[in-house]
């Protein structure tokens, strides 16, 4: 936890630098290259999950003083749920997570060096001895330097990477407008602006506009709210004010992202079309790599490098410290030391060597992932749904009844990951073997999770009422941690949403995609003003406070 002493700012950027990986790089800019901006909905839609989170869950979290979303699980449920939720976690990371993150890192660095004409080996070589060597560098640093080491990297990092990841789409539209930026802007704004759309229609590749509102938010709030590589930011807060600041803060970050993330697969497509001269396509997840060794400066390829690896270590570094920490205190410690005869340092140590034993595993996954059919974000996403979905069921349902039994939370997760996972992994030739699951294997993958969620709350609220506990749950009080809320928690959050619908108005038929300005121009103006009357509000209740604080040191 870091020693609880974690502050806003550094909640903030640690949070963005775990999620920010080269895996984001690639796979989003990929996926804007193949189809369009609709891709945007994993980035700005984490604007409006990280404020519900910060407004609802991070002061239900620390008020309770949890270290691991798991012990909420077993507080509410028993030991048997929170360990079966543990190894969910633990699967994710090492089978999807670890391994996507390195596969991703091995792509920039690969491409940009080119390693494999380098070395004269193939993919498949570079990808395995790159993720090698970035494995060993993120073990070392997380497994001995535990949390708060991960954290302050990460700040420096942060800086870095946001930088780096800028020059791209800045010099790539100089170099797309020969030597001028605002004719390179004039390019992307005026041919094929169809890439520009972000409000994806229901057959869209890559995020239908309707999933923000199904799948799509299960996903972004199970992420943001119970993945325990990210929460933990939040949970070692100093308090609930630093923790709410941290999380808004980054909500505001994922709001600009796409800006980095996405448009420069727009760029590359422009810049180099899909084919080559002979006719064959690009793979779409070497095209960031291209662009990069296209547009940047020599001198600036190195400070890219460095933000970018930067990225990678943060988000293993991230992945790996969580992972310790749920081995050794919910699988390890329950199972081998229940009578507490282990020293703190005895069980840090357990720890590090599984820490070795999954940072091995995801190295020798990460290679295969190049035969990947949709490329790697797509991956990603889907193997997650494997994991997210059903974890953030039994957590709501957990916070909202009282009487819902253990059981019932057992049923849930093991029904949605046997459904998902036979959908998922059904080839589609085969779907008419599914019986009542083939209606629902026509989905898209989103909806296919709403569908399930919706089935297992409801399955689990009729157990609760059939089979109910023999007591109401009262969620324990940790009366250690200052949760007084930040006092601008909803005026920040007023200004989070509000970014939100202005990216969907600017990549819309409203905006860039039709080419007329006027209705950006008149949301702008409309968002400079209500942001002048939230900073006066913000002042007047600084001056009340003061003088509210004043009169309390006379009396």
């Amino acid at each position: 936890m870091g020693g609880r002493s974690l502050t806003g700012g550094l909640i903030a950027s640690s949070l963005i630098l775990t999620n920010l990986s080269a895996t984001s790089f690639v796979g989003m800019s990929a996926l804007s290259y193949k189809g369009n901006m609709s891709v945007m909905g994993y980035e700005v839609a984490s604007g409006i999950t990280l404020v519900i989170i910060a407004l609802f869950l991070v002061p239900r979290y620390l008020k309770q003083g949890i270290t691991t979303i798991p012990d909420f699980l077993e507080s509410r449920y028993d030991l048997s749920v929170k360990q079966f939720v543990t190894v969910l976690f633990l699967l994710s990371y090492i089978i999807n997570l670890l391994p996507n993150t390195l596969y991703a890192g091995a792509m920039v660095i690969g491409g940009i060096f080119d390693v494999e004409a380098m070395l004269g080996i193939d993919r498949f070589q570079s990808v395995l001895l790159i993720s090698s060597i970035i494995g060993f560098l993120g073990l070392f640093y997380a497994i001995y330097g535990g949390l708060k080491a991960v954290v302050i990297a990460d700040t420096l990092n942060g800086v870095g990477l946001i930088l780096g990841g800028l020059m791209i789409p800045i010099f790539g539209l100089i170099v797309l407008g020969d030597g001028s930026f605002v004719d390179g802007f004039t390019v992307i704004s005026t041919n094929a602006t169809e890439k520009l759309q972000a409000v994806g229609a229901s057959d869209d590749p890559n995020v239908p506009f309707s999933t923000m509102f199904t799948g799509l938010l299960l996903v972004n709030l199970y992420y943001w709210g119970t993945d325990q590589a990210i929460i933990q930011r939040a949970l070692g807060a100093k308090n609930l004010k630093e923790g709410q600041k941290g999380v808004i803060l980054a909500g505001a970050i994922k709001v600009i992202t796409p800006l980095f993330l996405i448009i420069p697969g727009i760029i590359a497509y422009h810049m180099f079309g899909t084919v080559d001269a002979s006719g064959q396509s690009f793979e779409a997840d070497t095209m960031y790599t291209r662009l990069v060794n296209e547009v940047l400066p020599k001198p600036l390829v190195g400070f890219f490098i460095a933000a970018m690896f930067g990225a990678i270590l943060s988000t293993f570094n991230g992945v790996l410290n969580s992972s310790t920490t749920l081995f050794t205190l919910n699988v390890y410690k329950p199972m081998f030391d229940k009578e507490n005869k282990l020293s703190d340092l005895e069980l840090v140590n357990k720890g590090r060597v599984f820490g070795l034993f999954i940072a091995i595993l995801s190295v020798g996954i990460a290679p295969f992932i190049m035969f990947a059919p949709n490329g790697l974000f797509d991956l990603l996403q889907r193997l997650a749904g494997l994991f997210s979905v059903p974890i953030f069921t039994i957590v709501l349902m957990g916070y909202v009844t009282k009487r819902v039994p253990a059981i019932a939370a057992k049923i849930s997760l093991a029904f949605f990951v046997v459904a998902y996972g036979t959908i998922q992994f059904t080839p589609t030739a085969f779907h008419s073997y599914l019986g009542p699951l083939q209606p629902l294997a026509e989905l898209h993958f989103f909806h296919q999770l709403a569908v399930l969620f919706v089935i297992c709350c409801t399955l689990m609220y009729l157990i609760g009422k059939v089979r109910p506990r023999e007591t109401a749950y009262v969620m324990p009080i940790n009366e250690s941690i200052d949760i007084t809320p930040w006092a601008f928690r909803f005026e920040a959050s007023g200004i989070i949403l509000y970014m939100v619908l202005g990216a969907y108005i600017v990549f819309s038929d409203l905006g860039l995609v039709t080419g007329d300005k006027g209705f950006i121009v008149i949301y702008a103006i409309v968002g400079l003003v209500l942001l002048a009357g939230i900073i006066a509000r913000i002042r007047t209740k600084q001056r009340h406070a003061k003088k509210l604080a004043a009169g309390l040191a006379t009396s």
